[in-house]
């Protein structure tokens, strides 16, 4: 699928790490280094601008080694980038470990999947149908 981008940044564009990756990284592309402090967040920009497809979005996700390793993650996981949004792509990043935690520029704090989506028509019933796990909420399927 082909997907018209501006780089407004000097960074790289986004690109698949590997041939099975499903994300691309994002880069910040910020003037100044910028410190989050615990539970602090901002929206990070990337310099990026993209028009995609009708029936495809576009979710900002969190990079693991960044949430595992340092507690920074993306506050609204996954963001979602509709097909109508011509804006810059920016990031919400969340500090929710116990120390500051600063972002360089060029920096990879996020990816990018790419991936097709349905739009639903409702259709209202007054019953629904049976299943084994009927209205049992969270947790009801157990831990192992």
């Amino acid at each position: 699928m082909k997907i018209k981008i501006i780089n407004n940044s000097k960074h790289p564009l986004p690109s698949y790490e590997t041939i099975a990756s499903a994300g691309m990284d994002l880069r910040a592309n910020i003037s100044d280094k910028l410190t989050l402090a615990p539970l602090e967040r901002s929206i990070v920009k990337t310099g990026l601008f993209i028009e995609l497809p009708i029936g495809v979005e576009a979710q900002v996700r969190p990079r693991s080694g960044l949430a595992a390793k340092h507690g920074v993650t993306v506050l609204n996981s996954p963001g979602t980038i509709d097909a109508d949004y011509r804006g810059e792509i920016g990031v919400i990043l969340v500090n929710m470990s116990n120390h500051p935690f600063t972002i360089n520029n060029g920096e990879r704090i996020a990816q990018l999947v790419v991936a097709k989506h349905e739009r639903a028509k409702w259709e209202e019933v007054s019953v629904l149908s049976e299943t084994t796990r009927g209205s049992d909420g969270f947790g009801s399927t157990g831990l192992k």
